[in-house]
């Protein structure tokens, strides 16, 4: 998981569920600092400081788990980082390690995860987003890299599940934008402070949607109003969806400077100065 919302509100209700866990970002000193926090409370809880974009580091972390607690029942891919800015104007690199992370990271993490998954009977829970169907202008890449996330779990979930019929679930977690620094973790080409439009919903509801996913087999969950009504657009009117979404260019913007243009997408977000929620300052994430 990530010490970034969804994965902290994750981390916190499953082990207040009893439930153990392990934090894995590239931001030690959060990590150290959540599980600190988690354990304080009562609960049970590890970390292991990991690029999830290097799958030798992601194996180190299955081995971390199965030493700490003897088996895996709940995999959750949750990294992700974006960019705001136009497609023509991103540059290959930065679009590379949106790839790298978003996609790559779930490839990695699902794959090392499987074979005790298989073992246990668990959950592997990829979060995409509702751009894993519908899309938003100035995040082309980050929308490209969920729609990945989506036919990647999708045709996992065919092989692994009706092809071998192995007693695991598969499912992917789409969310509509959630209230979380996404914004300054981002990379800014723009002029302009990044946003989301609202409405938002809180990080609690991803999470419950996640621990519901790891108890209750189920193929996909959207969670919000926005990403059932903008995925159900973009599936039946894709025209009218393209017009709607071209109106979100404005809404995306604060009418201030850049605070932190190079964002996290290359550095741990422990060094932007941004880390927990900045509720009413414009911090949202898009999931």
């Amino acid at each position: 998981m990530l010490p970034a919302e969804i994965g902290l509100a994750t981390a916190k209700e499953a082990a207040r569920r009893g439930a153990r866990v392990i934090l894995v970002a590239r931001s030690e000193d959060a990590l150290k600092q959540i599980v600190d926090e988690i354990t304080g409370a009562g609960g049970i809880a590890a970390y292991v400081a990991c690029d999830v974009s290097d799958r030798a580091q992601v194996d180190s972390v299955v081995r971390t788990a199965l030493e700490r607690f003897g088996r895996i029942d709940t995999w959750v891919n949750n990294a992700g980082v974006s960019v705001y800015g136009r497609l023509d104007q991103v540059s290959e690199a930065d679009s590379r390690r949106i790839f790298d992370t978003n996609f790559w990271g779930t490839h990695n993490g699902s794959l090392a995860a499987l074979p005790e998954l298989k073992k246990s009977g668990g959950a592997l829970i990829n979060v995409g987003s509702e751009v894993s169907e519908a899309v938003v202008p100035l995040q082309g890449m980050y929308s490209a890299s969920k729609h990945a996330v989506k036919g990647f779990t999708d045709a996992l979930r065919v092989e692994i599940c009706e092809v071998d019929q192995a007693p695991i679930s598969i499912t992917l977690i789409q969310p509509t934008a959630v209230d979380t620094p996404y914004p300054q973790h981002a990379k800014n080409y723009m002029d302009q402070e990044p946003k989301l439009p609202s409405p938002m919903i809180e990080a609690e509801q991803v999470a419950e949607a996640i621990l519901e996913a790891a108890v209750k087999p189920t193929h996909h969950t959207k969670v919000g109003m926005g990403a059932k009504v903008n995925t159900t657009i973009s599936n039946l009117a894709p025209k009218l969806a393209e017009k709607l979404s071209a109106k979100q260019i404005d809404r995306q913007q604060y009418d201030e400077r850049p605070r932190n243009p190079d964002g996290a997408l290359h550095q741990p977000s422990e060094r932007t100065g941004v880390i927990g929620r900045t509720k009413g300052t414009g911090g949202r994430e898009a999931k």
